[in-house]
């Protein structure tokens, strides 16, 4: 039961993450211009690097906040249930990923309309969205990821393996005619 528990407050605690991060995206990422004509809005620059920032922009964002999730999923997890975390910043990861991308494009800050002179068109920024899907996956791989470093790391360090021979060493003390050979 507590597994669950565990899984299902990652998941949430996630989620309400992807909000500010929406927000945050929405803030930070630049807007492609648009004409608006009689057919219906165009692009005003088809070589504009706008549409690729703003996937940079959601993947920064959303890796800088899976990498915290993962080390604080990571330091309330050392009390014994870590599977039921990772699977929860797994889920959760994709779930506030989704959620960003949502209320990034929902709230969109930052856009500006300009009105040209004289004539009927309009320059406005377009609405925020992501061409490349991928940066999705952002979140949920880097928070488990981290999540197994530090786990891994941890787990070296208790290790007997690192100490072989119980920390002794196999050949004996060293004494100073051996010190003097070298």
């Amino acid at each position: 039961m507590r597994n669950a528990r565990d899984f299902a407050v990652t998941v949430l605690a996630l989620g309400l993450a992807g909000v500010i991060a929406g927000v945050l995206w929405s803030l930070a990422a630049p807007r492609p211009p648009y004409v608006v004509t009689d057919q219906g809005p165009l692009l005003a620059d088809p070589t504009t690097q706008a549409l690729i920032a703003a996937d940079g922009w959601f993947a920064i964002i959303a890796g800088a906040i899976g990498l915290a999730c993962g080390a604080i999923g990571y330091s309330l997890s050392r009390r014994g249930r870590p599977l039921a975390v990772v699977l929860g910043l797994g889920a959760g990861g994709l779930l506030g990923s989704y959620v960003a991308l949502l209320v990034g494009r929902a709230v969109n800050l930052g856009a500006v309309t300009v009105a040209a002179s004289g004539t009927s068109t309009h320059l406005i920024a377009g609405p925020l969205g992501l061409t490349a899907q991928g940066v999705l996956l952002a979140w949920p791989v880097l928070a488990v990821g981290l999540f197994f470093a530090l786990e891994s790391i941890a787990g070296y360090r208790d290790s007997p393996l690192r100490r072989p021979f119980g920390g002794e060493d196999p050949y004996g003390p060293l004494s100073a005619y051996d010190i003097s050979d070298r």
